[in-house]
C-alpha cells in the first residue's frame, strides 16, 4: 500500500510531525514553526457552541418508505406515491443538560427528523412526547433558564425547576407525561417521536388540513425506572448513543410507522379544544391515526461532529404541499431554530454536507458570509429581478393561506369550551394503572419534597389537585411523607 503524505491545511508535504523546530538543539521554539502553529491554532478551534438546548445529541442515516396513500390530504412530492423512499438524517436528543451530560436522565427527548426531497429538504422538528410545558414562545427562554444550571450554584435547582412549574399551571400535562414511566426512554430506539406542533398539509386541489405527526416504535415502547436510570447513567453516560451506534453497526435497523391525525381546516375553530396550543392533544377518538410509512434507520454517521453536531433543523424548512399552523409555539421556533444555527455555524450553514439537499437545486441569490461555498459564476448576478437569466420566483405558494382577523396585540390564545390547563392531565392521569400512578406519583413527589420554599410547593400541588382530585391527595401525601423524614 502507498503510504499517504501529511500535509499542512495548505496541501504543503510536512517534514517532521513529531518535533517543532528550535533554535539549536533545546532552544526555544521558533515563531516560523507554521506547521505547530497551525497545529495547535486548529486545535483550539475545534469546538463550536454547543446547543443551548438539545446539546447532547446522536444521529442516524436512513430512509422513509410510503406504505398509504395519502395524496387526498397533501401534494408533498416525497409523499405522493406508495413505496416511494426518501434518503432521512435523525437527530435525538436529550433537552436539558450540557453536551457532557449522562443520556439516561429524565428530560424530554428531541426528535429531529430531515427528510432530502426532490423538493427540498423537509425539516420535523420533534419530541418523544406529543405536548410540551408552555404555549407561548415568549416564555421558552425563562423556562429553559430555570430547567438549566443556576448561575450561582452551578447546577439544577429544584427550587427554580418547581418554581416556573408552579406559575405555569399550562405545564401541568407535561409534567405528567415527563414525571410518569414514559420520562426515561430505555434507548433511542425504544421511544416514540412526535411532530408536538400542528401543521398544514394542502392537498393539490389546494384544501387545507391541519396534522399531527405519531412516529409508533416498532421496536416497542421500553422505559427505565428511575433507579435504573441512576445506575446506566452511572455506568455509561453514552448508554443511548452506544446502544443506537451498536445496534445499526450489527445490522439492527430500528424503525417507526408514521402516522398522521388530519383534521379539516373547517374544524379548528368549533374543536373543544385548540387545534394549536402545543399543552394539548388531540383525543384519538376524535381524530383517528391514519398510516402514513415507515422510517428506516440503517447507517451510522461517518463522523458525529460533522454530521450529529453540524446538523442543522429548522421547522421552517417545508415543501409543496406543507406549511405552518397558527400554533405559537411553532410560530416562534420558524424564527429561533435557524438563528440558533445561524449563530453556532455561520449564514452558509445550509451548505455543510449533513444540511445540504440531496437531490433538489439549490439556486438563489445568497452570497459571500463566513464559509461560502456557494457564490456563483462571474457572471451570475446577486439580484433579482435581472436580465441575465437569473433564478425567478414561482408564484405558487408552499402551502394554503391562513385567514387572520382582529386587532394586532399581546392577545391570550382563544378559549375552546375545554380549553383549561388541567383537564388532559387529569385524563392522562386515569389512564395510568396503579403502579403507574405510584411511581408517578414517587416522582414528582421525589423533585417537589426538595424544594424550600413552602408557597412553590402549595402552588405546584394545587395544580394536581385541579388535575384529579385523587392525584393531588396523592401527591400532597407522598411529599408531606418525604419532608418529614
Amino acid at each position: 500500500m502507498t503510504q499517504r503524505v501529511l500535509t499542512t491545511e495548505s496541501g504543503a508535504p510536512v517534514a517532521d510531525n513529531q518535533n517543532s523546530a528550535t533554535a539549536g538543539v533545546g532552544g526555544p521554539i521558533l515563531l516560523q514553526d507554521q506547521h505547530l502553529l497551525e497545529k495547535l491554532a486548529r486545535f483550539n478551534r475545534e469546538r463550536i457552541p454547543e446547543r443551548v438546548v438539545h446539546a447532547r445529541g446522536s444521529g442516524a442515516y436512513g430512509y422513509f418508505e410510503v406504505t398509504d396513500d395519502v395524496t387526498g390530504f397533501t401534494r408533498a412530492d416525497f409523499l405522493s406515491a406508495v413505496g416511494k423512499r426518501t434518503e432521512t438524517f435523525i437527530r435525538f436528543s436529550t433537552v436539558a443538560d450540557s453536551l457532557g451530560g449522562a443520556d439516561a436522565v429524565r428530560d424530554p427527548r428531541g426528535f429531529a427528523l430531515k427528510f432530502y426531497t426532490d423538493e427540498g429538504n423537509y425539516d420535523l422538528v420533534g419530541n418523544n412526547t406529543p405536548v410540551f410545558f408552555i404555549k407561548d414562545p415568549i416564555k421558552f427562554p425563562d423556562f429553559i433558564h430555570s430547567q438549566k444550571r443556576d448561575p450561582f450554584t452551578g447546577r439544577q435547582e429544584p427550587d427554580n425547576v418547581w418554581d416556573f412549574w408552579a406559575h405555569a399551571p399550562e405545564a401541568t400535562h407535561q409534567v405528567t407525561w415527563l414525571m410518569g414511566d414514559r420520562g426515561i426512554p430505555a434507548s433511542y430506539r425504544h421511544m416514540n417521536g412526535y411532530g408536538s406542533h400542528t401543521y398544514q398539509w394542502t392537498n393539490a386541489e389546494g384544501e387545507a388540513f391541519f396534522v399531527k405527526y405519531h412516529f409508533k416504535t416498532n421496536q416497542g415502547v421500553r422505559s427505565l425506572s428511575s433507579e435504573q436510570a441512576a445506575e446506566l447513567a452511572g455506568r455509561d453516560g453514552n448508554s443511548h448513543q452506544t446502544d443506537l451506534l451498536q445496534a445499526i453497526e450489527r445490522g439492527v435497523h430500528p424503525s417507526w410507522t408514521l402516522y398522521v391525525q388530519v383534521m379539516p381546516a373547517g374544524e379548528a375553530a368549533g374543536y373543544r379544544f385548540n387545534p394549536f396550543d402545543l399543552t394539548k392533544v388531540w383525543p384519538h377518538s376524535d381524530y383517528p391515526l391514519q398510516r402514513v410509512g415507515r422510517l428506516v434507520l440503517d447507517r451510522n454517521p461517518d463522523n458525529v461532529f460533522a454530521e450529529v453536531e453540524q446538523a442543522a433543523f429548522s421547522p421552517n424548512n417545508f415543501v409543496p404541499g406543507i406549511g405552518p399552523s397558527p400554533d405559537k409555539m411553532l410560530q416562534g421556533r420558524l424564527f429561533a431554530y435557524a438563528d440558533a444555527h445561524r449563530y453556532r455555524l455561520g449564514v452558509n450553514h445550509t451548505q455543510l454536507p449533513v444540511n445540504a439537499p440531496r437531490t433538489a437545486v439549490v439556486d438563489n441569490y445568497g452570497r459571500d458570509g463566513l464559509h461560502a461555498t456557494r457564490n456563483g459564476a462571474r457572471h451570475d448576478k446577486n439580484y433579482e429581478p435581472n436580465s441575465y437569466a437569473g433564478p425567478a420566483q414561482t408564484g405558487a405558494a408552499l402551502s394554503a393561506p391562513l385567514a387572520i382577523h382582529g386587532w394586532t396585540g399581546t392577545h391570550e390564545a382563544p378559549a375552546h369550551t375545554k380549553d383549561d390547563d388541567y383537564f388532559q392531565a387529569g385524563e392522562l392521569y386515569r389512564l395510568m394503572s396503579e403502579d403507574e400512578k405510584d411511581r408517578l406519583v414517587a416522582n414528582i413527589a421525589g423533585g417537589i419534597s426538595q424544594v424550600t420554599r413552602d408557597d412553590v410547593i402549595e402552588k405546584n400541588l394545587a395544580h394536581f389537585h385541579a388535575a384529579d382530585a385523587d392525584y393531588g391527595k396523592r401527591v400532597e401525601e407522598a411529599v408531606r411523607a418525604l419532608r418529614e423524614d
